[in-house]
């Protein structure tokens, strides 16, 4: 069953209580492997299992980043693991469990709390993945990958209804609950769309070699807008978090319907 921290318990739906459904942690992280194939990408971070807790699940919580508010939300939710889309141990980071992850892993290791991360298999996955989830919920049709070399291609380009930049951040900002930052720099009217959730602004390029006439990515860098301007494509920067809230959801639901465990996703705010 899935659930959803905000919401409600509809009582006409409710037939009596029914017995926890139990998973061990292993036929998880395996059931998750075999959907995501963590072993096809070079990644940034470890993929799978990252910290250890308890070997049965109960209840599981999902969100975005493992951050210590996710945490301690999840423990007074009476989790047993965190699924997320950023975890630990990046690429270049101090391998030090001193001040601020040091503390985060204190706290899931005196709660004998699982914590599970996927990246980029996360980014990729073509029913549930940020990319995939983002063009479902804008309408967009996936015409091809942003990167024809990427054997899982992290970014699409696509098609959308011919529409204006203003007209687009509009409907970002109603899907996402967030107003995006707009670097203008196309035509009047978007037809052909490129879009890499997360900090992917760098591939702005990219859709612009492929002749989009916007890209849609989560942040900006100063040099983004030079390169709006230059390239003759428009940008929207319509956030890391909102932009990748929907694949780590998508997964937590896809948990649920195929096993029977309690998920129950968390939003914890981020204006980033």
């Amino acid at each position: 069953m899935i659930s959803d921290h905000n919401a409600g318990v509809t009582p006409e739906l409710a037939t009596g209580p029914a017995a926890p459904v139990t998973l061990t942690r292993d036929a998880l992280i395996h059931l998750l492997d075999q959907w995501l194939e963590p072993a096809a990408f070079q990644d940034y971070a470890p993929n799978g299992l990252q910290v250890t807790g308890k070997p049965e699940i109960r209840k599981l919580v999902t969100g975005v980043t493992a951050s210590l508010a996710l945490i301690e939300t999840a423990i007074a939710a009476g989790a047993d693991a965190i699924a997320v889309h950023h975890g630990y141990f990046w690429r270049g980071e101090s391998p030090a469990l001193t001040g601020m992850k040091g503390n985060r892993i204190r706290k899931l290791l005196n709660h004998d709390l699982s914590l599970i991360a996927y990246h980029l298999p996360l980014d990729a996955h073509p029913q549930w993945g940020n990319n995939a989830i983002l063009a479902q919920e804008m309408g967009w049709t996936v015409t091809g990958p942003l990167d024809p070399a990427e054997r899982y291609p992290i970014g699409n380009i696509g098609t959308c209804t011919p529409q204006t930049p203003e007209q687009l951040a509009r409907q970002l900002e109603q899907v996402l609950q967030r107003p995006p930052l707009v670097l203008a720099g196309g035509p009047a009217l978007i037809q052909r769309i490129g879009w890499c959730t997360g900090g992917a602004q760098d591939y702005i390029d990219k859709a612009a070699a492929l002749g989009c006439d916007a890209f849609v990515s989560g942040e900006a860098s100063e040099r983004t807008c030079h390169a709006a301007r230059e390239l003759g494509i428009h940008y929207f920067g319509a956030g890391h978090h909102a932009t990748e809230r929907g694949g780590i959801r998508a997964l937590g639901e896809q948990v649920a319907a195929a096993t029977g465990l309690c998920v129950e996703f968390i939003d914890i705010d981020n204006s980033v």
